[in-house]
This record gives structure tokens, sequence and C-alpha cells, in this order.
């Protein structure tokens, strides 16, 4: 039940606390629900089979007349990636976001043919929308895409704060900084609640401009004797320009490869955020034309994605871009944590190819986009917040910035560390946690979404760990007598044209057969009994004389 008071407003956080990724936040205020980003996160390693996660959004299914809008901080996956999975479910609410942002989801709308349905409004730093009982004003966030913005809300219970991801660039590419100036008129607005980007609290010091990288990319690329091959992130728009301009000082004509990459540079040049010639660009066809000194290709794939262009590349199966001895690789993009084995395999694949690969950990060809310590510490100190609470990090980056705060000389009691599914209600009476509400995460597998759970993943895992076991049995109904088997088969347990396996294998179903005997037909005609039984007998045969456990799956027909 909705809660009208008109004194507190309460944080509805869905995800993005205590893990990278999934950012969706609700903030509620006399009934209505104001959504803040709406974002998915890539699978992790257990995660077998997995294409996407999502947030879990059935907390809001009886709640949607009750959502006011969904606000956008930025156009990366991890803000706008779930909408065209959740829009509908959330009750097909107005979406506000600034030209960029809106670009590149209008791009993901139109792959689920949602493009004319969803009502995009755009909108501009220092621009107040209405949304009743909110009131929203973005401010300008520098970031690692073009167009981020931070987020000023207004209600009748107070002022609260969303800086977004950001990061205080004092010489941004495009002239955009973050708006300090902005924050500093909120603080003495008066802020009853700061919510702040954590991902980079454990880092000293303040994060690098962007333009270091354009600077390094410049002493590069002139060095490289061949073709030059540079991954990032397609929607790091400032990171394109930059090797965009560092090609064109080089004397490199550029081809755009990878879909992502080709469909975020075409927006960003048809809004106004890349100001490349044409004449600069070349085809895959044309390139052939070209000498290779002469050639500078920005693909995707710096994660290591097994699909992705670079990745086929380097393995040899991409079907035109063929990798030469005396190429150079620039992997202009950090380590994400959990990629770093395929990071590693995709450059060991280069090298064995003949590349000179230059990546984070040998050359200063990429900095973070958000705020470090001491930037945080800034923004504190501008808005001298009431009540302070972390988002958007893991869990030790929350507790590493609320232990910032209470640095900052913020009382302990008036800041803590939120999870999600957790609620929080902020007002008169402090800091309080509520009841908890459902979220989780919620799997896309190809077209399905949702249909794959815990269980399922459970199990993939036990079966990537430990294979398979199917046993095959036929008895008779009336008389309880094996008409077939037991048959055993394996996948991924043992070999099968093993000696010890044979024997292993044998051993089993004569377990299986003494079982049957010492049973009485009652017993027999239990079916699903029957299969708990047999399920016993072999798992402790193989953990007693392998010590494995795999999965085990009686297939029990009666004739």
């Amino acid at each position: 039940m909705a809660d009208k008071s008109p004194d507190k407003i309460q944080l509805l956080p869905f995800g993005g606390l205590g893990e990278i990724g999934m950012n969706m936040l609700g903030i509620e205020y006399a009934g209505k629900i104001l959504l803040i980003d709406c974002g998915l996160m890539f699978p992790e390693a257990y995660m077998f089979g997995i294409d996407l996660v999502l947030p879990d959004v059935s907390a809001l299914e009886d709640r949607r007349d009750d959502i006011v809008g969904l606000v956008l901080t930025h156009g990366h996956e991890d803000h706008i990636g779930a909408i065209p999975f959740l829009w509908e479910q959330l009750g097909e609410p107005v979406i506000y976001a600034t030209c960029l942002t809106l670009g590149l989801l209008r791009n993901k709308l139109k792959e689920f043919e949602l493009d004319h349905r969803v009502e995009l409004v755009q909108i501009k730093p220092r621009e107040k929308i209405d949304l009743p009982p909110f009131q929203v004003e973005p401010y300008r966030a520098a970031h690692s895409i073009v167009d981020g913005v931070g987020l000023a809300i207004r209600t009748p219970a107070g002022l609260i704060i969303h800086t977004g991801d950001f990061k205080i660039d004092q010489t941004p590419v495009d002239g955009e900084n973050t708006d300090l100036a902005r924050l500093a008129e909120l603080g003495e607005e008066g802020v009853l609640l700061l919510l702040a980007d954590s991902t980079n609290v454990e880092n000293e010091g303040y994060t690098l401009s962007e333009k270091t990288v354009g600077k390094v990319l410049e002493e590069i690329i002139p060095q490289c004797p061949q073709r030059v091959i540079v991954a990032t992130f397609s929607s790091n728009i400032h990171r394109i320009q930059q090797i965009a301009d560092a090609a064109k000082l080089a004397g490199r004509k550029i081809l755009i490869n990878g879909r992502s990459m080709v469909s975020n540079v075409d927006i960003a040049r048809q809004l106004g955020y890349l100001t490349i010639a044409e004449e600069q660009f070349i085809t895959l066809r044309a390139m052939r034309d070209f000498p290779p000194e002469q050639v500078l290709i920005i693909t995707t794939g710096s994660q290591g994605e097994p699909l992705s262009a670079l990745m086929r590349i380097a393995l040899g199966d991409h079907k035109q871009i063929e990798l030469e001895a005396g190429d150079s690789v620039i992997l202009s993009s950090k380590f994400i944590p959990g990629n770093e084995k395929a990071i590693s395999d995709l450059i060991n694949n280069l090298y064995r190819r003949g590349a000179e690969v230059f990546y984070e950990k040998t050359s200063e060809i990429h900095v973070s986009g958000h705020a470090s310590r001491e930037e945080l510490k800034l923004v504190h100190n501008l808005v001298k917040p009431q009540y302070f609470v972390p988002v958007h990090g893991e869990y030790r980056h929350l507790v590493k910035h609320k232990q910032l705060a209470i640095e900052m000389g913020l009382a302990e009691k008036n800041t803590l560390v939120l999870e999600n599914g957790q609620k929080l209600s902020v007002g008169t009476a402090g800091l309080k946690l509520e009841e908890p509400f459902e979220t989780g995460r919620v799997f896309v597998d190809g077209k399905g979404v949702g249909d794959v759970g815990r269980m399922e993943i459970r199990d993939r895992r036990h079966l990537a760990n430990h294979g398979v076991v199917i046993l095959l049995l036929a008895i008779n109904q009336s008389t309880g007598k094996i008409v077939h088997g037991p048959e055993i088969f394996t996948k991924g347990f043992v070999p099968e044209d093993n000696q010890s396996s044979e024997a292993l294998l044998a051993d089993a179903k004569q377990a299986v057969c003494d079982l049957l005997n010492e049973h009485s037909q009652e017993m027999l005609s239990d079916w699903e009994e029957l299969r708990v039984e047999v399920r016993k007998v072999l798992r402790r045969c193989f953990n007693k004389q392998i010590a494995r456990r795999p999965l085990i799956l009686p297939l029990i027909m009666q004739l």
C-alpha cells in the first residue's frame, strides 16, 4: 500500500547497489513514484548460457498507475539497456533523457518494434521538468559518454541530488564540465539527501582527464608501422573522436567495424556529437586499396567478448579483416572485473598472430569516467547534504563511500549502506529502513525473458562442473519385472571407451538392480519414490568410487 506521508520520501532500489550494472531506482513521495534509469547487467561467469540480466520489477506490478515517469541520466547499457524488456511491465511510462541518450535508446527500441509506441521527451541541463509531485532539474555531468546529467529532484519533503555517473574533468573533450556552479547553488538551497556514484571511491586523488588519452594516442599511432586496430566501447563518443583525430594527424583513413560501433557512430554524427569528415572514412572493400600504414580500424570487442569483431580477428575467423604480423592493436578501455581471463586470452591470441598490443597495463590508453576520492569530497562539500546514501557500486564501494561521508563530517546516523530490495524512508524522522520488497535478477536467454531462474542456473552449473548421468529403465506395470535396462548414458562425466569407466558403470547398474530386487512391487509402482531411490543409490556409488557428483536423471518407463 502506498505511503502518502507528506514529510518523507522513500527510496526503492531495484538494482545497482552491491553490483556493477543494472542501475534502477524508484523515488516515492505521496504515493507517486519517479523512476531513475533502467539498466541491465552482463552475465557473470557462473550464469551459463545467459545473455543479459535485468532487474526484477514485479514489485511495481500493482503500482503502474503511480509511476509519473522514467528519467535517464545517460546512455550506457547499465542505465538504459533494460528499457526495451521492461517498459511495458512498468506501465509504459514516458521517458525523459538528453539528446544523445534518446538517440541511443531509439535505436534499441527499433529492434523491439517499440520506437513508435514509447513517448520520449528530450531534456536539457538546467531546464526543469514538472512531474507532480516531483520537479526534476538535470545538470551537466561529465562522464565517459556524451550528454550525461545528474538530477536535482524537488519534493515537498525536501531536495534530492542524484549524481548519476560522473567525474570532474576540467578539460573535457567537448568542453562540457560537470556543473559544479549549479551543485554549489543547490547546496546553498539546502539538500535533504545526496545519492552519489561510488564506483571509484577506492581511488585516491583525481581521475585523469579524457584528453590525456588523446595525447597518448597521438604518440602511439604514428609509431605503428602497419595497420592500427583500436578497440573501445561503442558508447564512448569522446574516445572515438580522439581516435579519429589522432588517425587524421597520422594520415590514416578510418574503417568503423562492429555492429554497435557502426550504429553509435552514425547516431553521434547525425546529432552533431562526432565531427569526423566523410572523406576520412573508408569501407571494407576500399580498405584493400590503401597501404597498411594509412589504415586505422575502430572496432568493438575490447572485453574479449567471444562473438565480437576483435575476437574473431584475433582467432583468424573474421571474413573481411585478417590480422598480419606487424599490425598494432590498441585496447582503449579498462579491464572490467570478471573479464580479465577473456581479455588475457584475447591479448595472447593477438600476439600469436604477430601483432603488437597496447593495453591498460602497458600504456595509458584509458581513463575512467568515474570520480575518485578527491572529486567525491568536493561534491560532498558543495552539496552539504543532511543525509547521504551511496549508490552505483559493489558492496565494498558503498561501505567505503559511507566512511568517506563520515570523514567529511556527516553524522554516522545520517548515512547508511542500502541494498537492492530494501525500502528506505528519509524525512523528519531521519533514515528508517522499512519492509523490504521483492526484487532480484531476471535472466535473458535468447528470446526467453525470465523463463530461466536460479534452479536452471544451478543445474547448468552442476552440468558444467560434473556432467550428467541418465539411467534408462523400463518396468512392467502389472508384474513389477524389469523389461529393459538398467541402461546408463553419460555426458561430461567419465570417458565412454575407458576400462575403468566401464567397470564403474557396471557397478552402478548392479547397484540399481540390487535396489530393485530388495523392494516390493508396491514400491516399484510408485514411480516418483523409485526415481528418488535410484538417484540416491547412484549418487552414493559415484561418490564412493570416484568422489564425483554428476547430475543424475532417472528415466523410468512403465509398460
